[in-house]
């Protein structure tokens, strides 16, 4: 690192932001175009958005934020090719089998969503070994959205409140918002404030869809593998501009 980009990273990390968002959601995107754009395979990008991962748990520490979910593996993320799975899987192995104590250390609280079933054994013990090992943890609690689909979600909640209507345990008339936020896997943890996504795109993607109902948005024109503190900051501030109503109305300045 030369001495210009060392001295600008110490500036950023010496900087706090005005506002904190309590929970913030981050779509990782463009690990394969970073790739592709230097003409390296994409698994390269996909490594690089591991380092840049660690940016991004690390700084959100620094600044406070007390809720950080990423979204690393879709449930449509299968459609793609197998070599580039098999790469995907490798890395999650080696992110929690090389980081997990070090988040332990930093006293993070892991907790994994997505569909368990349909993964090789050796993963679905990695993610029950990270959550037991840091269930405990007061820090910042990292959410990884792995295996995970919104769209999947809401429909096995509704599932199980509608087997418990038929059962008569719950009465349909008591069906309401509320009892659909507890049965969905982000029950406890508030909904998030900002969502950032990163290499321009703008959508969702199948993501914390229920969960983002009143959270604001930060479209990134950058690469994931180049999200770094200073990114994560220029998205803050930009959250910190806008004006949430929640559905209400501006407040008039008075006469």
């Amino acid at each position: 690192m030369s001495l210009r980009a060392a001295a600008g990273e110490a500036a950023v990390t010496q900087r706090s932001p005005a506002v904190v968002p309590v929970h913030v959601g981050v779509i990782m995107d463009g690990n394969g175009r970073w790739a592709t754009s230097r003409k390296l395979p994409r698994v390269e990008g996909h490594r690089r958005g591991v380092e840049a991962l660690r940016r991004c748990v690390r700084a959100a520490r620094e600044v406070g934020i007390r809720f950080l979910t990423i979204y690393s593996f879709s449930s449509e993320n299968w459609s793609r090719p197998v070599t580039e799975v098999k790469e995907l899987m490798g890395l999650l192995k080696l992110f929690l089998r090389h980081d997990l104590a070090d988040l332990h250390a930093d006293n993070v609280r892991v907790k994994v969503i997505g569909e368990r079933d349909n993964l090789a054994p050796d993963i679905r013990q990695l993610l029950v070994d990270a959550e037991a090992l840091t269930c405990n943890n007061t820090g910042l609690t990292l959410v990884v959205a792995f295996n995970y689909g919104s769209r999947q979600e809401i429909a096995a909640a509704v599932s199980r409140i509608a087997a418990d209507v038929a059962a008569g345990r719950v009465r349909p008339e008591d069906v309401d918002v509320d009892m659909i936020s507890q049965r969905l896997e982000t029950a406890g943890i508030p909904d998030p404030d900002l969502i950032v996504r990163t290499s321009g795109e703008q959508r969702l993607s199948n993501f914390l869809l229920w969960q983002a109902a009143y959270s604001e948005f930060v479209f990134l024109p950058i690469y994931w593998p180049d999200f770094d503190k200073a990114a994560l900051l220029s998205a803050i501030d930009e959250y910190a501009r806008r004006e949430r109503r929640f559905g209400g109305t501006t407040k008039c300045p008075g006469p």
